[in-house]
């Protein structure tokens, strides 16, 4: 599961079996990343609030696909298989087009982002990729190229936050040496209107 110890849902008691409760899928299953949390349940609380409040609150204005797509595209930059590979498959499922889906993530990886994406979204994917590998270098500019791109500052806020996010997510997989082996690859809390939520369907 990783590379420290970790409390199975069986074992689970107290604070640790409530947060359990409120994050697992189906047949009790809870995803790795959040059972490398289980030795200090607090900090798997802050983590899962954070995720639902930046991906999956109604508040949000960009569509969940386009926001799920920045995460993939984070985790590529960071070589973070697990988090692609989740959040690809929860891509595919909010946009039910395999094809279109396959081809975005073509353009992903070859950084061919015309291919798939309009010319608003690629400018995105840019800011996304200096601010997770180059992010000593970030300027007013990059918020300027965004709005000049379309996006209005809330919605800069939205994809900073996504992508903040996401190299947090990364860096705990990959620093736990978390993989994917046992996990339901695509669940998500997808009730966006209740940001107490957490269930993984």
């Amino acid at each position: 599961m990783s590379w420290i110890k970790h409390i199975p849902y069986e074992q689970a008691d107290g604070k640790l079996l409530k947060l359990y409760n409120r994050v697992k899928g189906p047949d009790n299953n809870v995803d790795n990343i959040m059972l490398a949390h289980s030795l200090r349940p607090h900090s798997m609380e802050g983590h899962m609030a954070l995720y639902k409040y930046v991906l999956h609150h109604s508040g949000n204005t960009i569509d969940k696909w386009f926001l799920e797509a920045l995460g993939v595209f984070t985790s590529m930059k960071n070589n973070c298989h697990y988090c692609v590979e989740h959040h690809f498959s929860g891509m595919v499922r909010l946009m039910d087009d395999q094809e279109r889906s396959a081809t975005m993530r073509t353009a992903l990886e070859n950084e061919t982002f015309s291919d798939a994406f309009d010319q608003k979204q690629s400018a995105a994917f840019i800011y996304t990729e200096k601010l997770t590998v180059n992010v000593a270098a970030m300027a007013q500019e990059d918020i300027q190229i965004l709005r000049n791109a379309g996006w209005d500052d809330g919605e800069i806020l939205e994809i900073n936050q996504v992508v903040a996010y996401f190299n947090y997510a990364n860096r705990t997989v990959l620093g736990l040496g978390v993989h994917t082996e046992g996990d339901i690859i695509g669940l998500s809390p997808n009730n966006s209107d209740d940001p107490n939520s957490w269930n993984h369907s």
